[in-house]
């Protein structure tokens, strides 16, 4: 009878503890470098947490920190994700130079004009050729913002003669190549730093799309903007990761794994980029309410844009070529998917 009970109570005990398990509460630390109320973490990464939550009955939560409020600088979200700082960042890989250089095809110049078509390229491309970019990481998506466009404080950019010496922020290696090759004096630097560049007078402007610009008040810093003929692809693009440390998907039960990998990869790809092409007007009106001053650079002068920073693409194929890789055929694929998701 002591030895039924006894076995009885290891059992019970067995199923609590499987339980137990099963109903594993988990906070998954994010962590971004944008202030709050910008849009990439109010419009794409607070609905994915949301998403996450209710489809776990609240068992798997986000605990967001905005800002960098965890300490370190933007170039250093990666090697967060990546070292278990935090569990999930949203960053820019072209924040850290040179270290991701396969994506890098996404920030060549003049490549797309649509963020979502860039988006379901990017997350493709991944998939088919940078998986091993990443180690330590499980990427749950890749974005690209809306068209990026020049803003300058005190001359109205309309040729690439007007370039010739200014100072402007670039985000990524690949946009200070082209800012470079266009005349100007690029300086990288990450979004954060921006304005109190250019409030000190240290850069004559940036390279910026619209939707981030009202979050650090960038249209009350500046009074010109030059933006390019819509019948061209974009001046550039950035590329966006939403990154999870590699060993915390690992631990999570299989049913927490399952809901964060319905709610990732080639959806949320997409639906980011849907989201940045959407707020490209609700960014630029701010601007257009301060009565700045905008100029369109027409097709003819864009094309002269265009010979000038070709260069770009025939080095990334080289560099791609020395590490063994098919650069030519990988830049012919990022186009052709370019090419195939654009509306």
């Amino acid at each position: 009878m002591r030895s039924l009970v006894l076995k009885t109570g290891l059992a019970v005990a067995a199923a609590l503890c499987a339980l137990a398990a099963g109903a594993q509460e988990v906070t998954l630390k994010v962590h971004h470098f944008w202030p709050p109320g910008a849009m990439p973490p109010t419009k794409i990464l607070m609905p994915f947490c949301d998403k996450i939550a209710a489809e776990s009955n609240n068992r798997m939560k986000c605990q967001i920190f905005p800002a960098m409020q965890l300490g370190g600088t933007p170039a250093q979200l990666i090697d967060q994700a990546k070292d278990g700082v935090a569990d999930i960042v949203f960053t820019l890989p072209g924040y850290t130079a040179g270290r991701f250089p396969i994506m890098e095809v996404f920030e060549l110049p003049f490549m797309n004009n649509s963020a979502e078509a860039g988006a379901r390229a990017a997350w493709d491309f991944y998939g088919k050729y940078a998986g091993k970019e990443f180690p330590g990481i499980k990427p749950l998506m890749f974005s690209i913002h809306d068209e990026g466009y020049l803003h300058t404080r005190d001359k109205q950019i309309k040729s690439m003669a007007d370039l010739k010496g200014l100072k402007l922020r670039a985000p990524t290696r690949q946009t200070n190549k082209l800012l470079a090759s266009l005349g100007a004096t690029p300086v990288g630097m990450p979004l954060p730093a921006v304005a109190d560049a250019v409030s000190k007078g240290t850069i004559d402007g940036f390279a910026l799309p619209w939707e981030v610009i009202p979050s650090v008040k960038l249209h009350e810093m500046v009074k010109f903007h030059t933006e390019t003929d819509a019948s061209r692809p974009a001046l550039y693009s950035a590329v966006f990761i939403l990154a999870m440390n590699q060993a915390r998907y690992d631990g999570l039960p299989a049913d927490l794994k399952a809901i964060i990998d319905r709610n990732s990869g080639a959806g949320l790809s997409q639906n980011a980029g849907k989201i940045w092409d959407e707020s490209q007007a609700v960014g630029r009106k701010p601007a257009v309410d301060r009565g700045n001053t905008f100029y369109t650079v027409p097709a003819a002068e864009v094309d002269l844009w265009i010979k000038a920073s070709h260069p770009l693409y025939d080095d990334w194929v080289a560099d791609m070529d020395k590490r063994g890789l098919p650069g030519k055929q990988m830049l012919q694929d990022a186009q052709g998917l370019l090419a195939k998701y654009k509306k």
